[in-house]
């Protein structure tokens, strides 16, 4: 059970901090970059579920939107097992290699597989893409987008610190899942959409466009 007494440690005041392994490293140190970057794509899947919860579970006329009701049962608990993913990940990637704690639970290889699994069963109730989706929508759809970039921008810094460290430093499951995981979001953002009746905004070629 981790036990935390104490946020301030006066060390992050020169731009210095510690790797879970105790291990001092400046703030601009690729290995904490990954982390940082998990972090913040956790925060997004965060406000995600917020605007999912918040969806009017009511229509106009006082009767109940099951569509609603829907989304929220077929989400959340995805969404918060993502989340506990992303942090289990983030831990992993705040360690060196040789010096992750005994006992430490690491990401199973089949987490990207479940990853693909979900996305099939949504897939079958999406419309078949035509073009390129911009990124907007309601405010759940929309921040899933964002997660879909941040989930990128981890995947990135995670393949640079493969690049820095060597292939060692990194396993090979962390960077699947990355991956997935942004096609996930992706999807997912598809099918919410379609499930409460809203349309997609697709993008248009330059000489298909309307003036404005």
């Amino acid at each position: 059970m981790v036990r935390i007494t104490k946020v301030h440690t006066g060390v992050g005041d020169g731009g210095r901090t510690r790797h879970l392994d105790g291990s001092e490293v400046s703030k601009g140190d690729t290995r904490l970059e990954v982390v940082g970057t998990i972090d913040e794509l956790n925060t997004v899947v965060g406000i995600v579920r917020m605007e999912i919860e918040r969806l009017p579970i009511k229509s106009e006329d006082g009767g109940p939107r099951a569509t609603v009701i829907k989304v929220q049962s077929m989400t959340d608990r995805k969404l918060a097992r993502v989340q506990q993913e992303l942090f289990d990940l983030g831990a992993e990637c705040s360690t060196l290699p040789d010096a992750v704690p005994e006992g430490m639970q690491l990401l199973p290889d089949g987490a990207s597989e479940r990853l693909i699994g979900e996305m099939d069963e949504w897939l079958e109730e999406c419309e078949p893409l035509t073009s390129f989706i911009l990124p907007t929508g309601s405010p759940a759809v929309a921040n899933l987008h964002l997660a879909r970039v941040v989930a990128r921008r981890a995947e990135r810094r995670l393949a640079t610190l493969r690049d820095v460290e060597g292939d060692s430093a990194v396993r090979a499951v962390a960077l699947s899942y990355l991956n997935r995981v942004s096609d996930w979001f992706f999807v997912l953002s598809r099918w919410i959409t379609g499930q409460l009746g809203e349309e997609e905004t697709l993008w248009e070629p330059i000489g298909r466009r309307e003036p404005n």
